[in-house]
């Protein structure tokens, strides 16, 4: 495993993390909780010591199994969560992936901020993100004022943002990377998806700002490990069947053609989290993970061969052109997409 560490800061990541969702949630699987701490411990053997979690993970059970896994471990480990979500009182109204009411005021921040100490079992937060803000969130200063109090309280170390829950939210990362002094933003990316995910990345050159990025769905979920097929099926709890069946009919065609980048020492899904971690800007990518092969595979990706200019150029060439597909279904975006937007969020 190699590790980066945020700019300006103390806090050092793995390259690659583990993110709680996919053994807490239910949408990529169900896990026992024995079953999840097993993996994560498997994941801290093979070097991983990121772990992204959120309060609204299984009603804050990603927390709790941090918790457990680790104790022992905490001074070894890096623990990355996100508020916003009011599960305490719309937890059970959940269905499927639909959104729950947020509250981000100052008082729902401080109060969602201490639960997960208490289920974290820890007297500090490494990582402090708002999660799947709006622009309200962005413009609104009593929010990071909260922040701020939170840091000078030692109740976080640092802070950020995730953005989602789909893709999308360009302005809302871009305006907090140029405007907030945030030192992570979340967001989806990956060689199949880029757009907008490059653009809040390029914004922090733009803004000669040293935010950095965790990267979620850096496979496209699961696209990139190259193993779907057109008849492939997911289950109807599974996260991937609401994709529309035009993501898998033209990905798996897009896939085929990424096939270059497979080598005897190196897999198609090591490949896709290489290409992320070519920008420096990038300080930890986190893959789903659900087994103890898979996360094998990813948790080596960092000592797999680079790719090679040519490769990227290769990628660059192939994306611009879309693969040389036209999409039957062009993809959906969410959040402010337009700079216009922006005089009426």
């Amino acid at each position: 495993m190699k590790y980066r560490t945020y700019r300006n800061t103390d806090l050092t990541v793995s390259e690659v993390g583990f993110g709680m969702w996919t053994v807490s949630t239910g949408w990529w699987g169900s896990f026992s909780e024995q079953e999840a701490i097993n993996l994560m411990r498997k994941a801290f053997d093979l070097g991983i010591t990121l772990y992204d979690a959120a309060d609204t993970y299984g009603n804050g059970l990603s927390e709790e199994l941090i918790a457990k896994a680790f104790f022992h471990q905490r001074d070894q480990i890096v623990i990355a969560t996100k508020i916003g979500y009011d599960f305490v009182h719309h937890g059970n109204e959940r269905r499927g992936q639909r959104e729950i009411p947020q509250d981000f005021s100052p008082e729902a921040l401080v109060r969602a901020t201490e639960a997960a100490l208490k289920r974290l079992r820890t007297n500090r937060i490494d990582l402090l993100q708002l999660h799947n803000i709006r622009m309200e969130q962005v413009t609104d200063d009593a929010v990071w004022e909260t922040l701020e109090k939170l840091r000078a309280r030692g109740l976080v170390r640092y802070y950020g943002i995730a953005l989602g829950p789909a893709i999308g939210w360009r302005y809302e990362g871009i305006n907090c990377v140029k405007e907030r002094l945030v030192t992570s933003v979340q967001h989806i990316y990956n060689v199949l998806e880029q757009h907008p995910g490059a653009d809040i990345q390029n914004s922090a050159i733009a803004s000669g700002k040293d935010t950095m990025f965790l990267v979620r769905v850096p496979h496209s979920s699961g696209m990139l490990e190259g193993h779907y097929t057109v008849d492939t099926k997911f289950p109807p709890n599974d996260h991937r069947s609401h994709r529309p069946r035009s993501w898998l009919l033209n990905g798996v065609r897009k896939v085929e053609q990424l096939r270059f980048l497979e080598r005897s020492n190196r897999t198609l899904g090591q490949a896709a989290l290489l290409w992320l971690l070519k920008d420096e800007r990038v300080a930890s990518t986190l893959p789903n993970i659900y087994d103890e092969k898979q996360l094998a595979e990813f948790a080596a990706s960092p000592e797999c061969p680079e790719l090679t200019d040519d490769e990227m150029a290769k990628i660059a060439e192939l994306s611009e052109a879309n693969f040389g597909i036209e999409d039957e279904e062009p993809p959906k975006f969410k959040g402010t997409m337009e700079s216009a937007a922006l005089t009426n969020p």
